[in-house]
């Protein structure tokens, strides 16, 4: 067990470091990322603690190529234990401290694989977010002048509204007019290609971790349910899940409990976590099996 531990303050031009070594600051000062990583080259094995942020998969991965023992806190927790007035030295020695409870739950760090698998979904979710607000924007301009594409079944439904919009000739629409809705529609096409290829991307990610290929023989998980599910409960050497149960909390699809003088109380499935869209989706997911088996045989014994 290492006797110094270094509480970092992660920001995106200086680095707050904090050195305490039995109950003592031997020191408290920033330093630029280039310094602290350079620090961390020279300095002998130590415990070295992040506040789990943007950049701390990446020093947290640096960290340990020389030879420190890294981990993550969340940054909740250190807000908690902070006694004073927030600064860096405040924040970093926070860190330190939040590190030394007892019982404390660390965060299990991310690896480069789960980094990547983890950034091809946030460049998928952000650009449905953006087809959404293109298509929801064009149906909106079109219905200011009784243009429907969604209620005409058999007709293109938006697309075929967009193009019969610019191909009538007497629909009294100008050319600055046509041309920006044009533009648009071809933004939203784009954006359309570019979903489709984040899903093959994520396809061809999926070969190569057979973990996120042995989550998807469950019932309702699909390929982005996979990652994310692969991504959260951290498939590592370092599991840090006891039960079923407790990686069911973990994304939240297990009752809130508010136990009191030996008294369990159990309540609704809690709409304040982390993982929202994942459990969403995985539910959506279970629903869509369930109402599959009405209609055809089931695939599995279970």
């Amino acid at each position: 067990m290492n006797i110094s531990i270094a509480g970092v303050d992660l920001a995106k031009k200086v680095i707050q470091i904090c050195v305490v070594k039995r109950n003592t600051v031997l020191s408290n000062k920033e330093m630029t990322p280039s310094q602290f990583e350079e620090w961390l080259a020279k300095s002998k094995p130590m415990t070295v603690v992040f506040e789990a942020c943007a950049t701390s998969n990446y020093w947290k991965q640096t960290a340990e190529k020389h030879g420190h023992e890294a981990k993550l806190i969340s940054a909740k927790l250190v807000s908690n234990i902070r006694q004073t007035q927030k600064t860096d030295a405040n924040d970093a020695l926070a860190i330190v401290q939040a590190s030394q409870l007892v019982d404390v739950q660390f965060i299990s760090g991310k690896s480069v694989a789960q980094q990547e698998l983890q950034s091809l979904l946030r460049m998928r979710e952000l650009a449905v977010k953006q087809k959404v607000a293109l298509q929801n924007q064009v149906r909106a301009l079109l219905a200011e002048f009784n243009i429907h594409g969604s209620s005409a079944k058999g007709r293109g439904g938006l697309s075929g509204a967009v193009q019969r919009t610019l191909e009538d000739a007497d629909n009294g629409f100008s050319m600055p007019f046509r041309d920006a809705l044009h533009a648009t529609w071809q933004a939203c096409l784009l954006t359309i290609n570019r979903i489709k290829a984040y899903d093959e991307c994520l396809a061809q990610a999926v070969k190569l971790h057979p973990d996120c290929e042995r989550l998807m023989a469950l019932e309702g998980v699909s390929v982005i349910n996979a990652i994310n599910l692969y991504v959260l409960l951290g498939c590592s050497d370092d599991l840090h899940f006891n039960n079923g149960r407790e990686a069911s909390a973990c994304v939240g699809v297990t009752p809130i409990q508010h136990s009191t003088g030996g008294k369990a109380k159990l309540g609704s499935i809690g709409r304040h976590v982390k993982q929202v869209m994942l459990r969403s989706q995985l539910i959506s997911g279970a629903m869509a099996v369930v109402s599959a088996l009405s209609k055809r045989l089931p695939k599995t014994t279970k």
